[in-house]
């Protein structure tokens, strides 16, 4: 990778960049790396317009959640500035219609419901049960440390951050037109964007590799933080190569 070209980690719904704190170390060792944090942008473009504004040149991006539909968005806006893409516990397609989008529509804002009438801690404790394999509830560090991260956001931050998901952009189209190195990793156990997902999804990115990490939730980058690493070192080397 040229020394112009910046790693740039983007991290997803009301995360911070303690979401990749296992990664840094290992990453920032192959090319310059740093943390898109969250700016009060209202969508997924605006957030992904920020990321371009905030850090110029080229770029190769690794998003989880949220993260990588932002990094999605700045793939449409200027492709000719990345270099390579990751999509971590992610996805690409609009709100659905029907049902399964009114489920989602319902499930979301009665989580912005719960954290403006108890509290983040409160609804993210709750939420908790939906993040993380269920063979790590036992794990008071992880859990601790994964609404502790979430819990210093604000639950108007969370209520914009869910409507931007929401109104998500359908970017099937952008995924198809990456000719980058492309990684596309999730756990086996994400109940929010599991393994069917991001098959679908590596089959639409002609570049790309897919990683599924067992014994994983979503927050794979915290639940098996070395499977994490390991892939994003090979993807970097990758885009390097």
């Amino acid at each position: 990778m040229p020394a112009a070209c910046t790693l740039v980690l983007v991290p997803g719904l009301v995360n911070t960049g303690a979401v990749w704190r296992h990664q840094l170390p290992a990453l920032a060792k192959m090319a310059p790396t740093l943390v898109a944090e969250h700016v009060p942008a209202a969508t997924l473009p605006d957030m992904a317009r920020s990321v371009l504004e905030r850090f110029p040149g080229p770029l190769a991006l690794a998003g989880h959640s949220m993260g990588g539909r932002i990094a999605l968005e700045a793939c449409r806006l200027e492709p000719g500035r990345i270099r390579g893409v990751a999509l971590l516990d992610t996805g690409c397609r609009a709100l659905a219609a029907g049902e399964a989008g009114d489920a989602e529509l319902r499930k979301r804002r009665a989580l912005v419901g719960l954290a403006r009438a108890r509290g983040m801690r409160t609804m993210l404790q709750q939420w908790i049960l939906d993040m993380l394999h269920p063979g790590r509830y036992a794990d008071v560090a992880l859990v601790e440390e994964t609404i502790a991260m979430m819990a210093g956001s604000s639950a108007d931050d969370f209520e914009r951050q869910v409507e931007a998901l929401i109104e998500r952009p359908e970017a099937s189209d952008v995924l198809a037109s990456l000719d980058v190195p492309t990684l596309v990793l999730c756990g086996r156990e994400d109940r929010w964007s599991g393994p069917a997902q991001h098959m679908a999804m590596a089959q639409l990115a002609r570049a790309s590799t897919v990683v599924i990490v067992p014994e994983c939730g979503h927050m794979a980058p915290l639940e098996q933080p070395a499977a994490v690493s390991q892939a994003l070192c090979e993807w970097l080397a990758r885009v390097q190569g």
